[in-house]
C-alpha cells in the first residue's frame, strides 16, 4: 500500500473537504491536528502551529505532505502585531515543518500558499501567471511569501511544490464569501449592481482535487501553480449565481464606488470595496497542462452545493 498523506489543517474549511475526498479516492491518509477531535478517523494531535511544533509522530511512515494549517485571514485582528503573528504561524511552523521531513526522510511538500503573494488585483485583461513578479500587500500575504522564499533552501532535499489558489468558495465558507452567501439567505439589497470587475474563484471541491494531484503526480517537482475554475464572474454574476442556487432572490442597486468607499474607510474596511469592485483574473493554464488537470466541476456545479440538498 502506498505510505499515507499526511495533511496539516485538517478541521480548516479546506482540510475538511480534502480529508473526505482523499478517501474517497481510495488513497490512505493521516490528518494533522491542533487539538484532539472527536470520531475524527487517522487523525494525529500536533498542539500549536509553529517554529517548535514537534512533527515526529504525525511524519512517522509519511512520503508527501499537503500542508494546509496556518493562520488564516482575521477579519477582526485583536493582535498588537499581526505579522508577527503570522509569520510565527505561517512561515516559521512552515520552515519547521520542512526541516523535520527532511529529517524524517519526507519526498514530497505540498504547500498552499495564496494569491495575495503575487498581488491583490489585476486589469480584467492582465491575468496573474506564475512568472508575475510577487508583491503582497498584507501580514497574511507577507508571510506566506516569506515561506515560499524560505522552502527555496529545501529544495536540493525535498520536493516543495507551492498553490497559490485566489478566494476559494463552498458550503461554510468562511470570511467575505461566507458574510455574501448569509446576506443573501437574508434576503438584504446589496448595492453592488454597478461593479464591472471580473474575479477568478476556486471551488475547494476542484482545490482539494488538485491537491491530491500535486502530492502524487511525477512531473510537479519544485514548481509554482496559479490555480482556479476557469471561468472568472464579475461580482453581480456571482451573486446571482449564489441565489438562484440558494433558492433566493437578490437584489443589486448600483451605488459608485467612492460612495461606498468612504464610509468604509473610515471603519477600517475598505478593502471590502476592493475586492467587491476590483479585479484578480489568475491564469492557470499551467496547471491544466502540466498536469493534464481540469476541475471536476464547473462553476455552476460548484455553486449548486451551497444548497445542502443539492447532489
Amino acid at each position: 500500500m502506498n505510505a499515507p498523506i499526511l495533511v496539516t489543517g485538517a478541521t480548516g474549511f479546506i482540510g475538511q473537504n480534502l480529508c473526505p475526498i482523499i478517501s474517497q479516492q481510495g488513497l490512505p491518509f493521516r490528518a494533522a491536528v491542533r487539538r484532539a477531535v472527536p470520531n475524527m478517523p487517522s487523525s494525529i494531535q500536533v498542539g500549536e502551529i509553529d517554529g517548535a511544533t514537534d512533527w515526529s509522530e504525525a511524519l512517522d511512515g509519511i512520503d508527501s505532505v499537503i500542508h494546509l494549517a496556518g493562520r488564516a485571514h482575521v477579519l477582526k485582528d485583536v493582535s498588537t502585531d499581526p505579522l508577527a503573528e503570522f509569520r510565527r504561524v505561517n512561515t516559521d511552523g512552515t520552515l519547521n515543518l520542512a526541516k523535520q521531513m527532511v529529517e524524517n526522510g519526507c519526498k514530497r511538500l505540498v504547500f498552499v500558499s495564496t494569491i495575495g503573494v503575487n498581488g491583490d488585483a489585476t486589469p480584467i485583461d492582465q491575468p496573474f501567471t506564475e512568472d508575475s513578479t510577487p508583491n503582497p500587500q498584507l501580514p497574511y500575504a507577507l508571510a506566506k511569501w516569506e515561506a515560499e522564499q524560505g522552502l527555496e533552501g529545501f529544495k536540493d532535499r525535498l520536493e516543495i511544490v507551492v498553490v497559490r489558489p485566489p478566494l476559494v468558495y463552498g458550503p461554510n465558507a468562511p470570511g467575505n464569501f461566507g458574510q455574501l452567501v448569509r446576506w443573501i439567505e437574508r434576503g438584504v439589497p446589496l448595492p453592488l449592481g454597478s461593479a464591472r470587475n471580473q474575479r477568478s474563484l476556486i471551488a475547494v471541491q476542484n482545490l482539494c482535487d488538485f491537491l491530491i494531484q500535486c502530492a502524487q503526480h511525477p512531473n510537479v517537482a519544485g514548481e509554482t501553480f496559479l490555480v482556479s475554475d476557469g471561468e472568472d464572474l464579475s461580482t453581480p454574476e456571482l451573486l446571482e449565481s449564489v441565489a438562484r442556487a440558494l433558492g433566493r432572490r437578490v437584489t443589486l442597486f448600483p451605488v459608485p464606488e467612492i460612495i461606498l468607499r468612504l464610509p468604509l474607510r473610515l471603519l477600517g474596511r475598505e478593502r471590502i470595496v476592493d475586492q467587491l469592485f476590483g479585479s484578480l483574473v489568475v491564469d492557470s493554464s499551467k496547471a491544466r497542462g502540466l498536469l493534464n488537470w481540469s476541475p471536476p466541476l464547473s462553476v455552476y456545479e460548484a455553486i449548486r452545493t451551497l444548497k445542502p440538498e443539492a447532489t
